[in-house]
């Protein structure tokens, strides 16, 4: 969770599967950019996944603290 400054840095990673592989998209937190991106997101999708980490940030923090949570 920690960057080379100290700084809680976390990845969250939305992936769907396709024919051959994946689309995948990694947005970083706390900058919410996007870090990595492979496969054919709209760009209504990215826009609703950005939503996602805006408003989840906080639980995904603590999740991480936490251990991470199974959910796949």
């Amino acid at each position: 969770m920690k960057n080379d400054n100290g700084e809680e840095v976390l990845y969250v990673h939305f992936e769907r599967p396709k024919e051959y592989g994946f689309d995948s998209i990694r947005f970083e937190l706390p900058t919410y950019k996007v870090v990595y991106e492979e496969g054919h997101y709209s760009e209504v999708e990215k826009e609703m996944f950005k939503k996602i980490v805006e408003k989840g940030a906080p639980y995904f923090y603590e999740w991480a603290r936490e251990g991470g949570i199974k959910i796949a």
